[in-house]
């Protein structure tokens, strides 16, 4: 077989690999919303009927919360993190490497800083329920903590570890060529350090889940919008310092008429 015909039959391969990884974090992702437009729906249906109470919580219910979380994470955070997955995968092929089995541990690395998070989220939402910030529906009922929840998420856009953690993000390429590890244990290892910078990037506007409710699917679908806009659009940081001004207003005029 000529040397041109080998090209060819290498970028068809790659290209049906992409292809099929694409389709992968597409189902994963259409999959978890879907997740969350049942238990959504579930909650307004009992808010309709006058059900929604505070729960007990449990270690079941806990994990119950826990399970949300991550899944939610999955739905907002896995649309931006497509490049990076995709490009692990085609340098990974390139240098023969297990591409396959490293790509899935580059997603794993990734989904567990998140569902580290989503700890932490969850145990904050059992705390602010303790100190009745929360309402049944999991959305703030203090004026005060609302806009001090935007003006802390609003002034963090504007920090040097947002842009570090945002710059890295925005640039796959530039992160596979400082990060690079070789082997599945080093896609792991890439995965972990690509969730971190995300969730510098990004932690601070999922706990404005807590402001607008953690289940509301219009709240959660602006804050993945808002993601992706500062993640994959031109002038990403530009954007994000614009909506950590309007964070800042928002805030602001939530504590004045609150008080």
């Amino acid at each position: 077989m000529a040397i041109g015909d080998n090209i060819r039959l290498v970028a068809k391969g790659s290209l049906r690999g992409s292809r099929i990884t694409l389709a992968g974090l597409l189902a994963i992702t259409v999959l978890a919303w879907l997740y969350l437009i049942g238990m959504a729906s579930d909650m307004d249906a009992m808010a309709t009927g006058g059900m929604v109470t505070f729960h007990h919580w449990t270690v079941s219910y806990f994990i119950l919360m826990l399970v949300m979380w991550i899944i939610m994470m999955i739905a907002m955070m896995m649309p931006s993190a497509a490049p990076m997955v995709l490009l692990y995968r085609q340098v990974a092929r390139r240098n023969r490497l297990p591409a396959v089995l490293g790509t899935l541990a580059f997603i794993g690395g990734y989904l567990l800083v998140w569902s580290a998070f989503s700890l932490f989220a969850t145990a904050l939402q059992w705390l602010l329920e303790e100190l009745a910030l929360l309402s049944p529906m999991m959305r703030s009922q203090s004026a005060l903590f609302s806009g001090a929840l935007l003006i802390a998420a609003g002034v963090y856009q504007f920090s040097s570890f947002k842009q570090a953690c945002l710059k890295r993000c925005r640039g796959p390429l530039l992160f596979i060529t400082r990060y690079w590890r070789p082997g599945v244990t080093g896609a792991a290892e890439m995965g972990v350090r690509h969730g971190i910078f995300c969730v510098g990037c990004c932690g601070a506007l999922m706990l404005l889940l807590f402001v607008g409710g953690v289940m509301d699917l219009t709240v959660i679908a602006v804050i993945a919008a808002v993601v992706l806009l500062e993640k994959l659009m031109p002038g990403g940081d530009r954007w994000a310092r614009a909506i950590g001004g309007l964070a800042i207003v928002l805030g602001g005029v939530l504590i004045v008429a609150g008080t």
